[in-house]
């Protein structure tokens, strides 16, 4: 009889716990709902699996189909399921009944965890700066849930050596897709890589005026630059195309155009380079119908450089019309194709004789004589229809892009597989501003005083009088800063 009165009393405790934890699930999942925590949260396991985050439950992919995901709770005890879109973002069946209570503490263990591994992957960070960095907000009631610190060290630094180029060069796999997984990889072999997409592809397509620069500091060793190309979106400048080259000759850029234009039939109106060698003569054999033109920018600064190498940088500071005349020279530039000569013989004549190696200079480079053509065409450094045609002046928007990019980059000459990350999340960023523009959003507003000097040159230029030409000159010289 006593028996049977302890078993009826161990099973009235059982119930008694079970309708407790029930009780407990209840309103633990009460308060998670009354946080706004009941929404569905993915998360990465430590091998780099997709998890689900539910009302403090945590699940793992236990099976896919082609149009679910099968997920089954963490807790290997207990037998709930849900199934979701394979996106993992919307339930197809709600969660079953759990065996125990939510577990929100452990999420930030899980949190920290991917935390680490994405800096050690996309930084240069020391990885104890970003242990630390990570430890910083990490809630103290979930302490206990977190490995030792060397266990964590370790994680950075084999997150670090996880990837890297196989033993033909080949980038990892997940390089090789934009993080909206379209494939971002044109073309990879000894000689050069192309980082670019359709989309963007299209977009350069549907963009008629095109932009092109390299650097230099953020190559890896075994590449000589990193070279893009851009495209004028409404009023912004967006780099679509990528390009790691061994070198800076005429047959490096020559390869990199004839892969990017073999994917299209591409129409650019005008593509603007810098005034080296082996860029211009490329473009005239890659793109010989297209507008080439050099950049105001370094035009002007090739000029003032000539000022210094000549001695004439104390002149320059202190007589305000030889200053006057030497911004006359980069004036020339806003002059109709047809009145440059006539406008830099008036210039000539206004110079004194200790000026005389400057236009010796400038008349070889720039304008040419009788006989012998100048080493740069008018076409090319000449922006008169630029100006009235409202399209940019200078490659600055392509050089500003560069140095920020070189500054998140944040060291000189990183590896292949750091690179090719950071290039990925650039193409990443670029991909909302362009479909903020295709929403015919702005996303680029202009410095006023920028907005001004572009106005002023614009009522110059459309007012221009071949028999003001020395006056018109003046003008636009007023608004040259070097």
């Amino acid at each position: 009889a006593n028996d049977n009165i302890d078993s009826m009393v161990l099973v009235m405790r059982s119930n008694d716990i079970k309708k407790y934890i029930s009780f407990l699930t209840h309103i633990v999942q009460y308060e998670l709902r009354s946080n706004k925590m009941s929404q569905i949260e993915k998360l990465t396991t430590e091998k780099g699996k997709s998890m689900l985050l539910y009302e403090g439950f945590i699940y793992t992919v236990e099976r896919t189909t082609t149009t679910k995901l099968i997920l089954r709770c963490h807790n290997r005890d207990c037998k709930a399921r849900c199934h979701t879109n394979v996106y993992m973002d919307a339930f197809v069946s709600q969660p079953t009944a759990h065996c125990h209570a939510p577990q929100p503490d452990r999420v930030p263990a899980i949190k920290l965890k991917e935390e680490i591994k994405t800096r050690a992957a996309t930084t240069e960070e020391q990885s104890s700066i970003i242990l630390h960095s990570a430890l910083r907000n990490y809630p103290l009631n979930a302490a206990g849930q977190l490995p030792k610190n060397e266990a964590l060290m370790l994680m950075i630094r084999r997150q670090r050596t996880a990837e890297a180029v196989d033993a033909n060069g080949r980038l990892p796999d997940k390089l090789r897709k934009t993080y909206r997984d379209e494939d971002f990889i044109l073309h990879e072999d000894n000689k050069l890589i192309i980082f670019t997409t359709q989309s963007n592809l299209s977009i350069l397509k549907q963009n008629k005026h095109w932009f092109a620069d390299g650097t230099f500091k953020v190559c890896p060793d075994d590449y000589y630059q990193l070279f893009t190309l851009h495209a004028m979106m409404t009023n912004a400048i967006i780099p679509l195309v990528y390009g790691l080259l061994i070198g800076k000759s005429s047959e490096d850029y020559n390869l990199f155009f004839e892969k990017v234009l073999e994917q299209d039939n591409f129409e650019p109106e005008s593509i603007m380079t810098d005034f080296e060698t082996g860029t211009i003569k490329s473009v005239r054999e890659m793109l010989p119908n297209v507008l080439h033109k050099g950049c105001l920018f370094h035009f002007s600064q090739a000029v003032w450089r000539q000022v210094q190498s000549k001695g004439l940088t104390t002149k320059y500071n202190e007589d305000e019309y030889f200053r006057l005349n030497v911004k006359k020279l980069i004036a020339l530039a806003f002059v109709p194709l047809d009145k440059v000569t006539t406008g830099f013989d008036l210039i000539c004549d206004q110079f004194d004789d200790d000026a005389d190696d400057l236009l010796e200079y400038f008349e070889k480079t720039w304008i040419g004589t009788g006989r012998t053509k100048p080493q740069f065409d008018h076409k090319l450094w000449n922006v008169y229809d630029r100006v009235i045609a409202a399209v940019p002046r200078s490659n600055n928007s392509v050089e500003g892009w560069h140095n920020a990019f070189a500054t998140r980059v944040a060291i000189n000459h990183p590896n292949i597989v750091k690179l090719a990350e950071k290039i990925r999340r650039e193409q990443s960023k670029f991909e909302v501003d362009m479909q903020k523009i295709l929403q015919g959003h702005d996303i680029k507003t202009k410095k006023a005083c920028y907005r001004k000097l572009d106005e002023r040159l614009t009522r110059l230029v459309n007012a221009f009088d071949a028999s003001q030409m020395d006056q018109f000159l003046k003008n636009v010289a007023a608004n040259i800063t070097l």
